[in-house]
């Protein structure tokens, strides 16, 4: 098995935010003011865990995609793949 890394879980992340065409970066600075990128998938990391967040607003509220709350890297990358699939083949 190989290990699975933040900069692996990043690089999903890119690819469900473009198969479901939303933007790539979670925060854009307009007029020196950072603005929440609705609908932006990103990883979250907290209690030794990371999940997949999804923006929900403006001012940086967001979502736990699974709702399953801070899990390891590998039970995450599994999800995010199943949910990849998902996403690429409603496309």
């Amino acid at each position: 098995m190989d290990r699975i890394t933040q900069r692996y879980l990043d690089s999903f992340c890119e690819r469900i935010n473009a198969a479901q065409n939303t933007p790539a970066k979670p925060y854009e600075r307009i007029n020196d003011k950072l603005i929440g990128q609705v609908g932006n998938y990103h990883i979250s990391g907290a209690y030794g865990g990371v999940s997949l967040h999804q923006m929900s607003n403006e001012s940086g509220g967001a979502r736990d995609v699974f709702s399953c709350g801070h899990i390891t890297k590998r039970d995450l990358y599994n999800r995010m793949r199943a949910y990849l699939v998902a996403c690429e083949t409603r496309a």
